[in-house]
């Protein structure tokens, strides 16, 4: 089932989101994401952005949402998108599932600009962005390091 996330989410989403903290380059964050800062960001995303969870026996198996590109109010009809996945369940749809969701809600908005950043390299978000029409828009070299190891950044874009 495919929902608007609610609050009482937060400790699912932090679950899926610090696996990737901890674990990923996909995400560039270091430290894991405590309950109260995961509420904060749905209290502050989710209230001007869309934020979706598929939820299936109980369980959120994963989230999308979108959010401000940057925050000089030319880019005000841009925003940025992401997508986790719980560990062990990416490949059955459910991403698919969400970033259809999401789109279609934003294309509803007056969104006109859609951005994907992908520390690089990643053939899973690569794939699923680009099944959805993104095309690859740039590419910043070794501006992440994490890992000991200095990461590239990918962009994708898709007009709405």
């Amino acid at each position: 089932m495919l929902r608007k996330v609610e609050i009482k989410d937060a400790q699912s989403i932090c679950d899926i989101y610090n696996y990737y903290v901890k674990n990923t380059i996909v995400t560039f964050e270091e430290d894991e994401v405590s309950i109260e800062d995961m509420q904060n960001r749905i209290i502050n995303i989710g209230g001007k952005y869309p934020w979706l969870v598929f939820e299936k026996n109980n369980e959120i198996l994963g989230y999308a949402y979108a959010g401000e590109w940057k925050s000089r109010c030319a880019y005000r009809y841009s925003a940025e998108i992401s997508v986790y996945i719980k560990n062990g369940f990416i490949g059955n749809k459910t991403g698919s599932l969400l970033y259809s969701a999401l789109i279609d809600s934003l294309s509803k908005s007056d969104i006109h600009s859609l951005i994907a950043g992908i520390s690089l390299p990643n053939e899973i978000s690569i794939a699923i962005h680009e099944k959805f029409g993104f095309e690859k828009i740039g590419q910043f070299k070794e501006v992440g390091f994490k890992f000991n190891t200095w990461i590239d950044v990918g962009y994708w874009e898709k007009i709405l």
